[in-house]
């Protein structure tokens, strides 16, 4: 294989990835990173960076909501399932978890603004990816849940109201897409509950007491009373309408506490919104078209280094 036909190979995989930082943002990143990491401190109510991190590094499999008062400085309140999924990395040692969560956080800010907008998109959401909350994590569930419903569940078992994006599936008719997403939950919950049955018990009694408890001062003082049926009408309104983009604006007016860093899940918008955010994020290729981009690409990096003859960039 000659160099013309590698580099073919490798601007088609380039293409799919949705292009690559450049040194401003590459350095920006890993700064961040290296602030977030060498601040970060597991200290119950102490001074330090990655709070919400250490929420779900403490808890213990056995009990894990014997911190669970919302309100309270360190407290879990999202279901058990979610303390499963992040097993792996709860094992490791503080500083090494907060290395790959902070880690994770930038990544999804790469997923969701794409080269174009990752330094604005950085700069939004650096005092979400501080605090190491899953606001951005939820951003790319729902953007991805536009092909792959089931990513829903990520939502639904974590911070639960913001599943009013489902409506959009509902008014629009579209019934296997809401029934994949309710299916996938269902199926992480009976699977969760087979180990720690007593823990889902007790998370709806999380959710039942802390249900309407005021937010602290790092909240918009908006109840949750207020912006749930805005929600509601703004993702009825925008599936009628066909606009995507009120899915996710949608979902952030329906957090349980819309905390100020949590604004940063409107990244969101941009790749259902920008076409060039949409051409070159990573999920909104794969929403876009479905991810046959990445495979391709990545499929012709593998034949290439197999030996293979390169075929013409994938339309």
């Amino acid at each position: 294989m000659d160099a013309r036909q590698i580099a073919r190979v490798d601007d088609s995989l380039d293409d799919s990835l949705g292009g690559s930082l450049d040194g401003r943002s590459l350095a920006a990143a890993v700064a961040l990173w290296c602030f977030v990491v060498a601040l970060a401190r597991p200290v119950v109510g102490g001074w330090g960076t990655a709070q919400e991190a250490l929420c779900y590094w403490l808890p213990s499999l056995t009990d894990p909501y014997a911190r669970s008062s919302w309100t309270e400085p360190i407290a879990y309140v999202y279901s058990p399932a979610f303390l499963q999924l992040i097993g792996p990395i709860r094992w490791l040692p503080w500083p090494s978890f907060v290395g790959v969560w902070t880690a994770i956080l930038i990544a999804a800010v790469w997923l969701l603004a794409g080269p174009r907008w990752f330094l604005l998109g950085l700069g939004l959401s650096a005092m979400e990816i501080a605090g190491g909350n899953i606001s951005l994590l939820l951003a790319v569930a729902i953007v991805l849940g536009f092909r792959w419903p089931a990513t829903w569940a990520f939502v639904l078992l974590t911070k639960v109201t913001p599943g009013v994006g489902l409506l959009w599936f509902a008014v629009r008719g579209e019934w296997r897409s809401l029934g994949l997403a309710l299916l996938a939950t269902a199926l992480v919950v009976a699977t969760s509950a087979l180990a720690m049955p007593a823990a889902w018990l007790d998370w709806i009694e999380v959710l039942v007491r802390n249900a309407g408890r005021p937010p602290t001062w790092a909240a918009v003082p908006i109840p949750l009373a207020v912006r749930l049926p805005a929600a509601v009408v703004l993702v009825v309104w925008g599936a009628r309408s066909d606009r995507r983009w009120t899915v996710p604006v949608a979902s952030v007016l329906a957090l349980p506490a819309l905390w100020y860093g949590s604004l940063a899940m409107l990244l969101a918008v941009l790749p259902l919104v920008d076409r060039e955010a949409a051409a070159t994020s990573l999920v909104g290729r794969w929403v876009g078209d479905g991810g046959g981009r990445v495979g391709a690409g990545l499929g012709l990096r593998v034949r290439a280094l197999l030996g293979g003859e390169a075929p013409t960039r994938p339309a």
